[in-house]
């Protein structure tokens, strides 16, 4: 019997929903790729993976012509067509995470229209999930001996410490995407990957800063093998469990009518797109089997939203409390970096924005995502500088009207000092601000007096930073900036933990600092946004707060069996079409100096000994060379590679255009008048040694942008340029003239006129006033008559 009218047309609905979805930025419709099925001509190992392949349109044709029985065969066929792409397709592609969202979609729904039945929990037995599961099973019970009646039953033995090669597909029918819990996600990418290539160092370059380094780890062969992950699995499953939430910070002046309110509005908000992001939340299952989450009742924003309708609450801190949770559930349920996992904490942001005391008004739009800063990391300028948007950061930590605090406490968590945070990203909320906390204060001034606040330091990811594309990471690595920022209370998201590399190779932060669940980054170097350069940090205690350096109780670890490295990964944007998109890039790789490639060098060789050589400097035989001006010996010392520090014969036309460059190449040479010119050259000098700048010294230099080499000169130039006297101009050149001859005829009247000014006090001062004067018309005419001798009489 075909299906009833009310059921066809409800599934028709849920099939236009699937079919009208779009992403959030881009606007494009996710179910492009799955309205038809794969081309077999093209894609033909498809057909020998997936079982029963299905596609959308298949759907809308098999329901058009009332060929389906039972709706749930319907549901089954959508429900196919996202479970074979996400077996087919690798995790965290671009095809995977469409398919996880349009899963997602197709069970809220399903479930929203009251003619269709509930759907199934568990996937069909025809999915190619479950198929090849069974296959896997019976070929590994195939391949297990059969034990001999007569031999005892094998001892129960402790787990080895080498794990098996892992399987390519679990048993569980479950699919792995981004979706998928953090714990399947690690899963699945320790069976891809068995093993990482070598990543490249950062330039070891020194950096300022009190306190002692970290000891390094020596004899690291930078692969992560399976029994590396085994020992980090062993460790972190005894770790101590975090309890969840605390009771401190929550709200409370919500009545239950501003309860529905705002469960209602996070059900019904729409991005600038049109798109309703409460879908990403609706699709977490109720049930909560997530592991390390502290509580595991069901939970489900219906279930809240059915709960403050019926005033189940008694206190808005338990309304507060279950909404936090119910955030938290969804942050662990989606992979960081996708979609769905953006709009949680969109809604978690907006949610933020409700319960605070000045909430706002709707219609609620925003174009930072509710975020308080106007841009974040890679868009975000300094506010020093003096025009421009997005000015955000400072490069110190302000105390301007502003209370300081130990601790600040916001929705169950305790802020304090040194602690690192994931903050509401207003560019890219998938991928929230790492900060560390420099200061927890409260506002003084009059228009936000009270209001809390953290200020931090911002570290950047690696899409966040522009680097060469033959570049590697470490996984979840995080680079140290020099950029501050303050953020309310409201920015923040939850707290996070991030090790500096020579800890994070040993172990794992020790509790309260982190507890497994809680996301976790390592760090391994600075990143200069202005100068696009990673400098590698050799003083950890440079990077943190001064009130908590030199201090044993902060971060402490509890330590692996051995040093274990983290996977090396390439650039987040190489991938072609999943490529990851941020505000950085892939630019040109500089050319390594001389001193770089001495360090790499000198390390290659001491790297059995454990010691460093000093590398040898060839600037003394080429100042040399050029201050005799044989162009034959110039010519076989600039061969070689060119010293990290340049002297004056150097880089005297080193900022000069190609052109220029050509002329002083033909130039005759100068006098070389450099410290090492004068102590003797070469032959005073033969055995002496040449000495790099110190970090110190160097860090107040520009530096060449080509070559990041310092400019520096050990001599002044050779060619100073004479700035020319004073000119006068000729009418103040013949004011001097008549002075002096007025002084000459009339002896020293004039002077002292001039001397006297506008002092009335002088004892001639009205005299001189009235000789200065100018003639009237009749003094003017007997004058010129008395000169020509026409002086007859007075004229009348």
């Amino acid at each position: 019997m075909p299906l009833g009218a009310a059921q066809k047309t409800a599934i028709e609905e849920v099939v236009r929903a699937l079919t009208s979805a779009t992403s959030r930025r881009a606007k494009r419709r996710l179910a492009d790729m799955f309205l038809d099925l794969v081309d077999r001509e093209s894609w033909p190992e498809y057909y020998e993976v997936i079982p029963q392949p299905r596609c959308i349109n298949g759907v809308k044709s098999t329901l058009a012509q009332n060929k389906y029985r039972d709706a749930l065969d319907a549901f089954r066929d959508l429900q196919l067509v996202f479970l074979n792409a996400l077996y087919y397709n690798e995790p965290g592609s671009q095809i995977a995470k469409d398919a996880t969202t349009l899963k997602g979609i197709l069970d809220s729904e399903w479930r929203q229209r009251t003619a269709l039945p509930a759907p199934p929990t568990s996937a069909p037995s025809s999915s190619a999930q479950k198929v090849h599961a069974k296959k896997e099973q019976q070929e590994r019970a195939a391949a297990q001996p059969t034990a001999s009646k007569s031999q005892p039953a094998p001892q129960p033995q402790k787990a080895p410490s080498k794990p098996p090669a892992p399987v390519p597909m679990k048993a569980d029918p479950t699919p792995q995407g981004p979706s998928q819990p953090a714990e399947a996600a690690a899963a699945a990418a320790a069976a891809a990957a068995k093993a990482s290539p070598e990543r490249a160092a950062s330039p070891e370059i020194d950096v300022d800063g009190g306190g002692t380094p970290e000891p390094e780890v020596g004899g690291l062969d930078g692969a992560r093998d399976g029994e590396s992950d085994e020992i980090v699995r062993q460790l972190e499953k005894g770790l101590p469990r975090w309890e969840g939430l605390a009771d401190v910070g929550w709200a409370d002046d919500l009545d239950s009518d501003r309860m529905v309110e705002t469960v209602g509005a996070i059900s019904k908000y729409r991005d600038e797109s049109g798109n309703r992001l409460a879908v990403s939340l609706e699709a977490v299952p109720e049930e909560t089997s997530i592991p390390d989450l502290p509580f595991n009742f069901p939970l489900s924003l219906r279930l809240v939203e059915s709960r403050a309708r019926m005033k189940h609450y008694e206190t808005a801190r338990a309304f507060d409390r279950e909404m936090s949770q119910l955030f938290l559930k969804a942050r662990r349920w989606y992979e960081l970096g996708t979609e769905p996992y953006g709009n949680v904490l969109v809604l978690q942001r907006l949610y933020h924005a409700l319960t605070s005391p000045a909430p706002p008004q709707p219609p609620y739009v925003s174009s930072t995502n509710f975020a308080a800063l106007p841009a974040g990391p890679g868009y975000a300028k300094p506010l020093h500088e003096a025009e421009g948007e997005n000015r955000v950061t400072m490069f110190r930590v302000s105390v301007k009207d502003r209370k300081i605090l130990d601790e600040v406490q916001y929705k169950g968590w305790t802020i304090r000092l040194a602690d690192w945070l994931h903050l509401s990203n207003p560019d890219d909320p998938s991928r929230p601000i790492i900060g560390q906390v420099f200061k927890c204060y409260s506002l003084q001034d009059n228009q936000k007096k009270g209001q809390l606040g953290v200020s931090v330091s911002w570290y950047y990811r690696p899409e966040q930073t522009f680097h060469p594309a033959s570049r590697q990471f470490w996984e979840k690595e995080v680079f140290k900036t020099s950029h501050f920022a303050d953020h309310p209370i409201e920015d923040i998201i939850e707290k996070i933990a991030c090790q500096f590399t020579a800890r994070h190779l040993r172990g794992r932060p020790r509790a309260p600092f982190w507890h497994p669940g809680w996301p976790l980054y390592v760090c391994d170097a600075r990143y200069n946004d202005r100068e696009r350069v990673f400098v590698k940090i050799k003083n950890w205690n440079s990077c943190i707060p001064e009130e908590v350096r030199k201090t044993e109780a902060f971060m402490p670890i509890y330590p692996f069996e051995r040093a274990v490295v983290p996977r090396a990964l390439p650039s987040p944007f190489l991938g072609g079409a999943l490529a990851v998109k941020g505000p950085g890039g892939i630019v040109d790789a500089p050319e390594r100096t001389e001193g770089e490639r001495d360090r790499v060098e000198a390390a290659a060789a001491g790297s059995g000994s454990g010691t460093r050589k000093r590398p040898q400097r060839r600037a003394a035989a080429r100042a040399e060379a050029e201050r005799m001006g044989g162009a034959k010996a110039a010519a076989q010392v600039l061969a070689a590679p060119q010293p990290a520090v340049q002297y004056p014969a150097a880089t005297a036309y080193a900022h000069m255009t190609p052109a220029h460059a050509q002329y002083a190449q033909a130039a005759a040479p100068q006098e070389d008048r450099s410290i090492y010119a004068a102590a003797g050259g070469a032959a005073a000098l033969s055995n002496a040694t040449v000495e790099e700048l110190p970090a110190e010294t160097a860090r107040h230099f520009d530096r060449d942008p080509e070559t990041n080499e310092v400019l520096w000169f050990a001599a002044p130039p050779v060619d100073i340029v004479h700035v020319p006297p004073p000119r006068h101009s000729l009418k103040y050149l013949a004011f001097l003239a008549r002075k002096r001859k007025r002084q000459q005829d009339s002896g020293g009247d004039d002077a002292m006129a001039e001397e006297a000014g506008d002092d009335d006090s002088h004892p001639g001062s009205a005299a001189l006033k009235r000789r200065k004067m100018p003639l009237t018309v009749t003094e003017q005419m007997e004058a010129l008559m008395r000169e020509h001798g026409l002086d007859q009489g007075p004229v009348v």
